[in-house]
């Protein structure tokens, strides 16, 4: 995972991009997909080539921090689910 430094804008607002590879679009669509609903009005998620990327932008940057890390899990469990796109979790 790349993440671009924290920007903030003299203390009243916050940001970072965070893109991660996939190694292919179509796993990259799978991932953005995924993690998409849980995005807030602050995030934006989109995807490049074979990269998921995330933009947030808080209030501050214990916000900021609070959102990345729970964006970060909710990735690691998109990223481990879309593995294989045929596995199934029903019998």
């Amino acid at each position: 995972m790349r993440r671009a430094p924290i920007r903030t804008d003299g203390g009243s607002t916050a940001a970072t991009e965070l893109r991660t590879t996939h190694g292919s679009p179509a796993r990259a669509e799978r991932v953005a997909a995924a993690v998409r609903p849980d995005n807030t009005a602050e995030m934006t998620t989109r995807v490049d080539g074979d990269a998921v990327v995330t933009t947030i932008e808080r209030d501050n940057t214990s916000g900021l921090q609070s959102t990345v890390d729970d964006y970060v899990v909710n990735l690691r469990v998109a990223a481990q689910l879309t593995t294989d796109p045929t596995q199934s979790n029903h019998e």
